[in-house]
């Protein structure tokens, strides 16, 4: 008995260059870059923003209601998220957050990385605190 495949959606060349390009997909998930405006958006939709920098840059300043999970430690973070909720990874700059957003992905969750990282952020008007 052969298997019996899977339905797999057709996305178009417009739906993979906006995912490549940073803009959000058709199919309702974040992608795997998202601009400080739109992840200002979808934070106060009731994403969880994750913060993947290291502790002195945390106390340093960092937004209000973040999870702060350092890169080195990301194994732990599907502990401190909520399931079913999509998830911005920032970090100072984008770089970590590609890292962090990348293996979250792996896992299954709906994970995207701020482009820009904190900076960005305070740009489009994200508050930062300590």
């Amino acid at each position: 008995m052969s298997p019996t495949p899977t339905h797999t959606p057709a996305f178009s060349w417009r739906d993979r260059l906006r995912a490549l390009l940073g803009g959000h997909p058709n199919d309702g998930s974040l992608g795997s870059k998202i601009k400080a405006e739109r992840a200002l958006e979808v934070v106060r939709g009731g994403a969880t923003l994750l913060d993947v920098r290291e502790n002195s840059e945390w106390k340093s300043g960092h937004a209000p209601g973040a999870v702060h999970v350092a890169l080195g430690n990301i194994d732990q973070a599907p502990r401190r998220l909520r399931q079913g909720r999509p998830v911005v990874v920032m970090c100072a700059s984008g770089m970590r957050s590609r890292t962090a957003a990348k293996h979250l992905r792996r896992l299954g969750w709906d994970a995207a990385s701020l482009s820009g990282g904190i900076g960005a952020w305070r740009r489009a008007g994200g508050s930062v605190g300590r």
